[in-house]
């Protein structure tokens, strides 16, 4: 019996780095980075993959499952494409996790139109605008356990997304406004600006 190998490397990249730690866009639904995390429950670790969109911050789509699959990622994925219906292609970018170099997800991007991108092995600072996110939801929702089921935590990280950091999370980056009213704020200057 072979044993399992430590500190497996992520395979090669099966998208360039479009981003190149520019971590800023000029309209919603242009660039899109996403990214995994783990936390223990008492029954056992629970997985959340979410997209954030570079220009409000709003996560635009995630999911969570008991299982680190290409599966949860592109559920992910087609949440956030069924929310935002982006009219443009969205650069999409991720670490080389499996669950991001999988066929499913990267067939997913290409029947949507989409553009994926990948940032270097071992390097944080390539999704630092995720790690930043996920650095956030551990703060304020994962340490506050712990939790006793998955469900119980899966609910939590939901709430915690949609009414608090995309509704209530003032950003000094939005200029104190929260990833939603930034978006309003955008999409009303917009439509008086074509006035």
């Amino acid at each position: 019996m072979k044993k399992a190998r430590k500190g497996k490397r992520p395979g090669p990249a099966v998208n360039d780095d479009l981003l190149r730690r520019d971590f800023t866009a000029a309209q919603p639904n242009r660039k899109w980075v996403t990214d995994l995390t783990e936390h223990p429950t008492a029954e056992g670790k629970i997985y959340c993959c979410a997209i954030k969109d570079l220009f409000s911050n709003r996560i635009v789509g995630h999911a969570v499952s008991d299982r680190m699959t290409a599966d949860l990622a592109v559920t992910a994925l087609r949440t956030a494409l069924a929310r935002r219906e982006p009219d443009g292609v969205v650069i999409v970018h991720a670490d080389r996790g499996s669950q991001f170099r999988a066929r499913s997800f990267q067939a997913v991007l290409k029947a949507a139109g989409h553009q994926g991108s990948m940032g270097r092995v071992a390097s944080a600072g390539d999704n630092a605008a995720m790690e930043s996110f996920w650095a956030l939801l551990q703060r304020n929702v994962l340490n506050a356990g712990p939790w006793g089921t998955r469900a119980e935590l899966h609910y939590a990280i939901t709430y915690w997304i949609e009414h608090t950091y995309n509704r209530r999370r003032r950003q000094r980056r939005l200029g104190r406004l929260t990833p939603i009213e930034f978006e309003l704020a955008f999409t009303s200057n917009t439509t008086q600006a074509a006035a």
